[in-house]
């Protein structure tokens, strides 16, 4: 499952970076995130709880970031352990590009599923998937925009 997308974000670039770095606003944005934790600077455990369709997953794995090349980009990997429902995998691609006093965020994302999950069918897998990595990166405008008005 492969998808792209981009987000118009009203803050400079420097500080959707911060944004993109911190736990707590991480947490505020995954759709169905439990918990975060930073383990290292460029490592964060999570459990984050999907629902697909019917039925519903807790993830608990590790988010990686690497590729970093600050303030402009980094890939941000993902795998959990779902217990018997399976595993996830993924990685996002992201993107900063300054345009005024506005940051255009473009991303590239993959998802990979395994064990009972990837029964489910391509169609409903990448429809959840797609709305999920929708669902963060919308959140996350959202989050940095407020964050800016409290500033």
């Amino acid at each position: 499952m492969d998808f792209t997308g981009e987000e118009r974000i009203a803050a400079p670039r420097d500080m959707v970076w911060e944004a993109l770095n911190d736990p707590e606003i991480m947490r505020g944005c995954i759709p169905g995130c439990q918990g975060i934790e930073r383990l290292s600077p460029s490592a964060f455990e999570a459990t984050i709880k999907v629902k697909f369709s019917l039925f519903s997953a807790s993830f608990h794995g590790v988010l990686t970031l690497s590729n970093i090349d600050a303030p402009e980009s980094y890939t941000l990997s993902a795998e959990g352990k779902g217990g018997l429902a399976g595993f996830a995998r993924g990685s996002a691609d992201v993107v900063l590009k300054a345009k005024g006093e506005e940051t255009i965020l473009h991303y590239r994302a993959k998802a990979e599923l395994g064990g009972k999950l990837a029964q489910l069918g391509a169609r409903l897998l990448d429809s959840t998937s797609q709305k999920l990595a929708e669902g963060f990166f919308s959140d996350f405008n959202a989050a940095v925009v407020a964050k800016m008005a409290a500033d």
